[in-house]
């Protein structure tokens, strides 16, 4: 059996789709939901529905009955993520699973972006638990600067503060495809203890951003630079709670100190194709 948790959000979602194209049978794929309704399309399809709140720990018990793989996607809740985290992992060890995947941030170890340190204590954790598991180190999704695609093409000007720095980003299909690889794989110690830095194949900066949202659309749109308390400004100016402007100044300046932007490559190894590149993921955006 695999278990994917957060199989009603974006990523657990698409994982779960990826198990079924390949040829996983929807009755050997557990989808671990907060709340079922939300994944009653997925029932429909043959594949176990079950209650899995990572704030309950109770509720994971039954939800990885007969679990062999199990996918944990890391929680949204910043903050509380690794007390959640570590019920799934203990969960999964109680169930006797032989592999759990964890979707980590790229570089978790040395990375300055905001998000890491819940990563890093989940995978300190991980190591400690003796559960044979494997680091899926996910870089940024595409997907993360839709909101910028469109408010770009109405303003004509995209504002941060990540400098020249580069983005190695991947869609959110690339990552799944990953995790789907990796859980459905013959022989689940072939990846045991591995760490995967996952990333697109190609990096770009928000001038190339830009400049791509310029020729898919005829819109002329640039990227403005600013200091890193002049995009704070910006953002509190613009009506952001000031906790939510740091946190992306903050992340803007990981970027510009190149913390986003490693290619290793192990992605496109894992899905078998190049990562999905910047502009398919945009046309479709700026279409809508």
């Amino acid at each position: 059996m695999i278990v994917v948790t957060g199989a009603a959000g974006q990523l657990g979602r698409l994982t779960v789709e990826a198990l079924l194209e390949l040829g996983v049978p929807a009755s050997e794929v557990v989808a671990a939901v907060r709340s079922p309704e939300k994944a009653a399309d997925l029932a429909g399809r043959g594949v176990q529905v079950r209650e899995a709140d990572y704030d309950r720990p109770g509720t994971l018990a039954a939800a990885f009955e007969g679990a062999r793989r199990v996918l944990l996607v890391s929680g949204s809740e910043v903050g509380r993520r690794v007390p959640q985290h570590r019920a799934v992992v203990d969960a999964a060890k109680a169930a006797g699973a032989e592999l759990l995947a964890y979707t980590s941030v790229l570089h978790a170890d040395t990375t300055t972006v905001p998000v890491a340190p819940e990563h890093r204590e989940t995978e300190e954790y991980l190591r400690g638990s003796g559960l044979p598991h494997c680091l899926l180190r996910n870089g940024w999704y595409t997907e993360n600067y839709e909101q910028a695609a469109r408010q770009g093409l109405e303003a004509g000007v995209i504002a941060g503060a990540a400098g020249d720095g580069r983005i190695a980003s991947a869609s959110r299909a690339d990552y799944a495809e990953a995790a789907a690889a990796v859980l459905a794989a013959e022989d689940a110690s072939a990846h045991a203890g591995a760490v995967y830095e996952l990333s697109g194949d190609t990096a770009w900066t928000m001038a190339d951003f830009a400049a791509t949202l310029t020729d898919l659309t005829g819109t002329e749109v640039v990227y403005r630079d600013l200091s890193a308390d002049g995009y704070v400004k910006a953002l509190t100016g613009a009506g952001l709670p000031e906790g939510t402007a740091h946190f992306l100044a903050d992340t803007d300046a990981s970027i510009a100190t190149g913390h986003l932007a490693d290619t290793p490559g192990d992605l496109s190894r894992l899905i078998g194709r190049p990562t999905t590149p910047l502009r398919d993921v945009l046309a479709p955006v700026v279409r809508s």
